[in-house]
């Protein structure tokens, strides 16, 4: 493109002057002070600084979140904080037949144990699944299934 065009183009880029002047065809929203000028104007004090207001004082609300641990529920009480009444108890233990006690009955059935003598593991705790409640307010807190 070698060509002669109708555009001139500049022969150099444009000075620093030139590219930092104030353009005076553009409104500005503040008054342009000229050269030499106090930019604040005769008498005026720079605008004060525009940061956040100072803090009011104000009470200040705390507020307490307890935060437990996953307890582990087995056969045995347990010492917790109850989630109910947030009291510190000793877990109460209530036992209900659950899937082991029906699996031990039906196995001793099918080994011939037919006259009552299946339904033994209906009384033996330690075929039943554990449901710990609270002693203050009754609260279900957990559980412990055998199987």
């Amino acid at each position: 493109m070698s060509g002669p065009s109708g555009n001139s183009l500049p022969s150099a880029p444009p000075s620093y002057d030139e590219t930092v002047g104030v353009n005076m065809n553009y409104p500005q929203p503040y008054p342009v002070p000229g050269p030499g000028q106090n930019p604040y104007g005769k008498g005026m004090n720079p605008p004060p600084h525009m940061g956040q207001p100072p803090p009011a004082n104000k009470p200040v609300t705390v507020q307490t979140v307890y935060v437990q641990q996953p307890i582990l529920f087995c056969d045995r009480p347990v010492q917790m904080r109850c989630p109910s009444c947030n009291q510190l108890i000793v877990t109460r233990l209530t036992y209900q037949s659950g899937a082991l006690t029906w699996l031990s009955c039906g196995g001793l059935f099918l080994v011939g144990c037919v006259g009552g003598c299946c339904l033994i593991p209906f009384c033996v705790d330690a075929l039943k699944d554990v449901a710990h409640n609270c002693p203050k307010c009754n609260a279900h807190v957990g559980s412990y299934k055998r199987l």
